[in-house]
This record gives structure tokens, C-alpha cells and sequence, in this order.
């Protein structure tokens, strides 16, 4: 992917607003989705299945059979498979699942939210997640027409596909689809939130990506140079720890962020000016 470096926080919005004018609409839209990375040297691909269990990817299928038992009295009501899949994806669980955000700010925030990470660039993955659906076997293609939708919710995905299994039966060639959980979690909702699942877990995303087409997708790269201002900045529009993680714990996270003495470590060459 084409890498595009942003040198301030007006770059910023330059870049991830440019071509965003729908004049069929006369509306600001756009088909891209955002995925934030710390650490712009480290691939945004690979899911945490792959990380941990890339040895043996077949453990997928006891991560969730455990989780179901282990988590039983917690998870209530949600029963279902992608359900299930979501809450394991959501507190930590190995799964073939990437974060997404409609929101590229949102992107931005955990691109910069990591103090052990401001010595090294960060990074956002932006991708045209429309164009992807043409990979997608028709019988998907068809239903997402049918609720003129781009993206799944789960109740879709429990009615028409049960499970990994049936993903993958349903097209020799891998594809993706991407889905948007239920609210099931203020951090869900806070997040503006969806996934990315590849049928088959030994291909990565980024393999479906045609390379070095703009239209498909790009990666905005966040110099650490940087990085301290577009903090600052996300935290004046109200995107931080506190509201991306409601509760105690994002609150006390943004809290140890807000007031560590980052500036001169970081800003120390910086020269502030007033706009």
C-alpha cells in the first residue's frame, strides 16, 4: 500500500477528508474504514489468531469452545456464534478477527495512545471495505443488496452463516466480509466499531488487497515527530481513553496519559506557534 506521511495535525485532516465530498449526496461521505497502529514498523494484517497460534491455526476452534464454557456465566443471553465471537474478540481472545472504525480519528487515537510507543512512528490503515465485496460469494453479495447494506450485522451472519466452517465451504477462493457488532458494550458503540473476517485463516487481509491501488486503500503514516501534537489535539475534540474506554479504567489510562511529562522527551524541537 502507498504510503502517505503527514506532517501535522492540518495534513491530517487534508488526507483523510480529501475526496471524502459525495456531490450525488452533497454530503461528506465516504467508503473508507480505519485501523490504527502504535507502531507504524509492525503489520496492521495479522490478527491475534495468527500471532499467538500461527503454529497451529486449527486451535482456533478450542479458543472458542473454551471461551463458550469458561465465559458461560458472564455472557448471558448473547449465545450466538458470532456473538460469541465478538465478545472473545473484544476482551482479548485469539481470534481471526481485525478492529476496524468508521472513524479515522478514532484510528488516530490508537495510533498515539501508547506511551511506550512515542519513540516510533505510528500508523493508520485506511481501506475501501465496498470494493471488497465484489470478492464475496453472490449468495452474501445478494443479501447485503437485498438489506442495502455494505457491512453485516451478527443476526445476519447467524442466519446465513453458523460458522467458520460454512465461511469457508462457501468459496474455494478466500475472501473477506466485514460486519458490525451489536452494542452489546459502550466501548463497542464508543469505538464506531466493525470487523473484518477472512474466510480462511492462513490468508491475511492485506493478500486481498490489490497492491499499489489508491482505490482500494493507503496507509497514512504518523511521524513521531509528530505524534505528541495529534495526541494533544484528539484529546481537545473529546477522543481519549476516557470516552473510546468508558468506565474506570479508561478514565484512570487517560488520566496517566494526560499528565505525563511527555513534552520535553517528545516537543522538545518543537516549536510552538500560534495559529
Amino acid at each position: 500500500m502507498k504510503d502517505v506521511v503527514i506532517r501535522d495535525w492540518d495534513e491530517l485532516q487534508h488526507v483523510i477528508f480529501k475526496g471524502a465530498w459525495d456531490p450525488t449526496l452533497m454530503r461528506y461521505r465516504t467508503n473508507f474504514i480505519y485501523r490504527g497502529l502504535n507502531d507504524a514498523s509492525v503489520s496492521g494484517w495479522v490478527p491475534k489468531l495468527n500471532r499467538y497460534c500461527g503454529h497451529k491455526l486449527e486451535l482456533e476452534n478450542s479458543l472458542i469452545r473454551n471461551f463458550r464454557k469458561y465465559a458461560y456465566a458472564e455472557m448471558g443471553t448473547y449465545n450466538g456464534f458470532w456473538t460469541t465471537i465478538t465478545l472473545g474478540q473484544h476482551y482479548g481472545l485469539p481470534t481471526r478477527l481485525l478492529d476496524w472504525s468508521y472513524s479515522p480519528l478514532v484510528a488516530a487515537h490508537f495510533a498515539t495512545e501508547d506511551l511506550d510507543n512515542y519513540d516510533k512512528d505510528g500508523a493508520i490503515l485506511c481501506i475501501n471495505f465496498v470494493k471488497l465485496k465484489s470478492q464475496m460469494p453472490k449468495v452474501l453479495q445478494d443479501l447485503l443488496k437485498k438489506e442495502n447494506s455494505n457491512s453485516f450485522t451478527t443476526e445476519m451472519l447467524e442466519r446465513a452463516v453458523p460458522n467458520f466452517d460454512a465461511l469457508k465451504k462457501m468459496s474455494e477462493d478466500p475472501f473477506v466480509l466485514f460486519y458490525e457488532p451489536a452494542s452489546i458494550t459502550n466501548r463497542i458503540s464508543g469505538q464506531y466499531s466493525l470487523f473484518s473476517v477472512v474466510s480462511d485463516p492462513n490468508v491475511l487481509l492485506g493478500d486481498l488487497i490489490p497492491e499499489d491501488d489508491e482505490n482500494f486503500g493507503y496507509r497514512i503514516v504518523i511521524p513521531k515527530e509528530v505524534k505528541l501534537e495529534i495526541r494533544d489535539k484528539l484529546d481537545y475534540i473529546n477522543i481519549s481513553e476516557r470516552t473510546i474506554y468508558p468506565g474506570f479504567a479508561g478514565i484512570c489510562k487517560w488520566m496517566t496519559r494526560r499528565y505525563a511529562n511527555l513534552g520535553p522527551q517528545y516537543n522538545a524541537n518543537h516549536d510552538a506557534h500560534e495559529e
